[in-house]
């Protein structure tokens, strides 16, 4: 779907450029770009996967200004990268056949759950704390299998990644932030490659989108490494709420 009128682009962008400032944060912006393209008239999977195009963008943007800061190692988490990305272009294959019905059901309950742990969890800030699981056993299970959800539903991947990097991984919020940019960037190209091979991408619309995600995510990282937990916290907390609200809505509605 191409022939869209000045509004509705107008709108797509302005929705772009606001999931990219969310998501550089606190995660959750495809539940703000996937709503806009669906309602624009793009069927579920082509939104899907223009999401993933314009979410490029977003996600490099923001792992870019993270890495340039040193809040990630590129080359040490490539391994964990190269997952990520494997386990959502499986999901990404799934997608393109079965209906997303079930983690729409499911979704909103994580995601409340998401936002009480990191809402009430006391001494919660940017000083990394004991870790729960290897580096090598949190690459290989809990990364791939995030992924792959990113790639067969994706909204409120992020934040999955977040309370993983916090709770199992032991880091700081800031440094939470910064790899799970850079992992959801991975899933991001995992899928868009699979959406990309069956043909379900806007690319006009896709690309201009990601111009406008790329620097809604400058904005959003600069803010986040300015405050650091000050702005992540809350913004990670409000998120996940309202995106629950949202899913809860649609799903009444």
């Amino acid at each position: 779907m191409e022939n869209l009128t000045l509004t509705l682009t107008l709108l797509l962008l302005a929705a772009a450029f606001l999931a990219g400032f969310v998501d550089s944060i606190a995660g959750g912006g495809g539940l703000i770009a996937v709503p806009a393209l669906l309602l624009a008239g793009f069927s579920p999977v082509e939104a899907l996967g223009t999401n993933k195009l314009q979410g490029l963008f977003g996600s490099a943007s923001a792992t870019v200004a993270y890495a340039r800061k040193g809040h990630v190692d590129l080359k040490a988490q490539l391994p964990s990268a190269v997952l990520s990305s494997a386990g959502a272009a499986l999901g990404a294959l799934l997608a393109t056949i079965v209906p997303g019905d079930v983690f729409r059901a499911v979704l909103p309950f994580l995601l409340v759950a998401i936002a009480l742990y990191f809402a009430f969890k006391p001494n919660m800030g940017d000083i990394d704390r004991a870790r729960r699981l290897s580096p090598f056993l949190f690459g290989l299970l809990v990364v791939p299998l995030i992924g792959f959800y990113d790639g067969v539903f994706g909204p409120g991947a992020g934040s999955f990644f977040m309370l993983a990097f916090v709770a199992l991984a032991g880091y700081g919020l800031l440094k939470a932030t910064a790899h799970t940019k850079l992992l959801n960037f991975a899933s991001n190209l995992g899928a868009f490659a699979i959406f990309a091979a069956v043909g379900v991408i806007s690319w006009k619309i896709g690309l201009m989108m990601g111009a406008a995600q790329f620097a809604g995510a400058q904005a959003g990282s600069r803010l986040a490494m300015k405050n650091g937990a000050k702005i992540i916290k809350p913004l990670l907390v409000i998120t996940c709420v309202a995106l629950a609200a949202k899913l809860l809505f649609d799903r009444w509605a």
